[in-house]
């Protein structure tokens, strides 16, 4: 239980765990700032980090004299004069080399040594972890460019301190404690888990559960991943989810990552998926030869709105007299593209008649899509028709559309970072 204490009390804490040399007595200076910060409320905790990043950043003033300093140094041998002897430009050398260091330590900020020391002290990486979590969601609400700087130095020593090296490669099964099991259902967050028969059924027979330990957090995963072995690649992830009974192990030719869920909202950013894929790929080729398939099956979270926001701006700006219709012209804010080719509009309008009706094609999908009861699902005509400009589009979606140079879909961009852009290439070729 933690009992709301003083904000200058946790702040002189702080600046304590920060300042004080002492080692003998910081473990017990460490444990009072973090069980200070806990007791904190949200708009506390908020100054006490708008203060860490402002407060306890580095010191400019330092850093530039350093750098007028090295500036005026010369450069061995770069005067016209007579080439300098050994000596001299060991001496020369030695300016450099110190005012190098000195610039090294000024570029570190004073919140470094609370990280340090956090890392190090028994349950400081899940608090540092905490911590970033807060920053996270303070910057989600406000861009404030100290705490913005803050949050990327933790997130890059957050990902030293869990490279892979660091990391313990666990199956989860069902003869793992209680407590673990429980995270593993809490923290699902692709296909939530039912109740104790559908964990157990993910974790028995044609299922694996891996996930990556670290030895400073105990018996809590940072990061899992769920994999169904079977016959052969499934189309849907309820062949997935439903698979029952599963089929034989021995029969299995396809591993399939249909779940990879984080634990931990501060350790966000930080690729721990990648490498996690890959480690249990390796083990599963090296344990099940019969396996030579690995896919996802994963979801498309964005693709509907971003769809439906396109067919609604087109269809609107198709109607209009002086829009020129050239996907060229992006002189404007928007422009006017039909986003179904002739063959997919033909065979759209004609199988929609019974189910819907619009001004153009454009109006008909978003129709479609938006009707509150789906009868157009039973329709085996309108499926076919549908079927080719849903897929051309959502590889569009997957490959074209981007944001600050990464994939607009968070999933495709995960996806698309471990390796998949040869398979997406070759579905946009497919349905393109």
């Amino acid at each position: 239980m933690f009992f709301f204490r003083d904000f200058e009390v946790v702040l002189e804490s702080m600046h304590s765990a920060i300042s004080l040399s002492k080692t003998e007595i910081l473990d017990s200076v460490l444990n009072d700032f973090s069980e200070g910060y806990f007791s904190l409320s949200y708009e506390n905790r908020r100054k006490l980090l708008e203060l860490l990043a402002k407060e306890y950043d580095l010191n400019r003033t330092q850093v530039r004299d350093l750098i007028k300093q090295y500036l005026g140094l010369e450069l061995p041998g770069g005067s016209d004069n007579a080439p300098s002897t050994g000596i001299e430009e060991e001496a020369c050398l030695s300016a450099f080399y110190r005012i190098e260091r000195n610039l090294r330590h000024a570029l570190k900020p004073a919140y470094e040594v609370l990280f340090e020391r956090l890392n190090t002290h028994p349950g400081g990486l899940k608090f540092l972890s905490i911590l970033r979590a807060d920053i996270l969601s303070i910057l989600a609400e406000e861009n404030i460019v100290s705490l913005r700087a803050l949050d990327s130095y933790l997130k890059e020593k957050l990902s030293t301190w869990l490279s892979p090296a660091t990391l313990e490669l666990h199956q989860i099964t069902w003869d793992d404690p209680a407590s673990l099991l429980e995270k593993i259902v809490a923290y699902e967050a692709v296909h939530p888990i039912s109740n104790l028969i559908d964990l157990k059924r993910r974790l028995g027979l044609g299922r694996r559960c891996f996930g990556y330990l670290h030895p400073a957090i105990p018996g809590e995963p940072l990061i899992f991943i769920e994999v169904a072995l079977m016959k052969n690649v499934a189309q849907t992830v309820q062949e997935v989810l439903w698979d029952d009974p599963p089929s034989p192990e021995c029969e299995a030719t396809s591993a399939l990552f249909y779940s990879i869920s984080s634990t931990q909202p501060g350790l966000q950013g930080i690729n721990l998926g990648r490498f996690l894929i890959k480690r249990v790929i390796t083990l599963v080729k090296r344990e099940m030869t019969n396996i030579s398939t690995f896919a996802t099956l994963s979801p498309i979270p964005g693709y509907m709105q971003w769809l439906l926001s396109k067919l609604a701006s087109q269809s609107k700006l198709s109607e209009g007299e002086d829009i020129q219709h050239s996907p060229a012209d992006t002189s404007g804010s928007t422009f006017w593209e039909n986003i179904l080719e002739p063959e997919e509009e033909r065979a759209l309008m004609d199988a929609s008649v019974e189910f819907t009706s619009g001004k153009n094609s454009m109006e008909v999908l978003f129709n479609l899509l938006t009707s509150p009861n789906h009868e157009w699902t039973s329709s085996d005509k309108l499926l076919s028709a549908l079927k080719p400009p849903l897929m051309r589009l959502c590889a569009r979606y997957l490959l074209q559309e981007k944001k600050r140079g990464k994939a607009l879909d968070s999933v495709a961009n995960f996806h698309l970072q471990n390796g998949a852009v040869r398979h997406l290439t070759q579905v946009c070729r497919t349905v393109g």
